[in-house]
């Protein structure tokens, strides 16, 4: 199981710090979540902060726009260093377009399902995804609870994936007990917040979650 800790929930006076540490903790991948306080009602940061915090992790950066509309600001995310860029099912017309822009960037792409929208919303677009993520929560707030319906969503999205290589990732109210049942769904990558800021102790917390 990869672990990627949300910088959404790290001391934003000392993100770099913060990803240094994250980095030594043992984390798998960087989630940063882009809310642009449209799309979701909260607003963080831009494409500058994350090249900004780039040098201080050689690990892969998650980049997660929860963004309306969004095609315009996948490039500036892709030069920023994004490795991952995942885009909201909802966010976009043309999804099939947005998901070719980030690949024609070099980029893995991905694609976010809200908890109300069907898994169905991406059954054409498969053969050009990386990596799904299901929200497991409402998106635009860190610190909310597991919906539980989302671990059918889990299980379903792993049975139509069949032998591609897409990784499924879950994100929203991860903690040791939840992480095991997406894992049990079929998981393969949970990203966390308030779970891994819990405590000082980022590396016991990531292996909590891990196991």
């Amino acid at each position: 199981m990869k672990i990627a800790p949300s910088i959404l929930s790290a001391d934003f006076a000392r993100l770099g710090e913060e990803v240094r540490a994250l980095t030594a903790a043992g984390a798998d991948y960087v989630h940063v979540d882009v809310m642009d306080g449209h799309f979701v009602p909260n607003l963080t940061f831009g494409a500058p902060v994350m090249k900004a915090l780039r040098k201080h992790s050689p690990l892969p950066f998650d980049v997660h726009l929860m963004i309306e509309p969004v095609d315009h600001l996948i490039p500036a995310f892709a030069e920023a260093g994004a490795d991952i860029v995942t885009v909201h099912a909802e966010a976009t017309r043309h999804l099939d377009r947005s998901l070719q822009l980030i690949r024609s960037l070099g980029k893995k792409a991905g694609v976010s399902l809200n908890p109300a929208t069907p898994e169905s919303a991406i059954a054409y677009v498969l053969d050009a995804v990386d990596l799904i993520l299901v929200m497991s929560v409402n998106p635009g707030f860190g610190g909310q609870s597991f919906i539980p319906s989302q671990a059918e969503k889990i299980a379903n999205i792993k049975r139509m994936i069949g032998s591609r290589a897409i990784e499924i990732e879950v994100d929203g109210g991860v903690t040791p007990a939840t992480a095991k049942i997406c894992a049990a769904a079929g998981a393969d990558v949970l990203v966390a917040g308030s779970a891994v800021f819990a405590t000082p102790d980022y590396a016991a917390n990531i292996a909590a979650l891990r196991g």
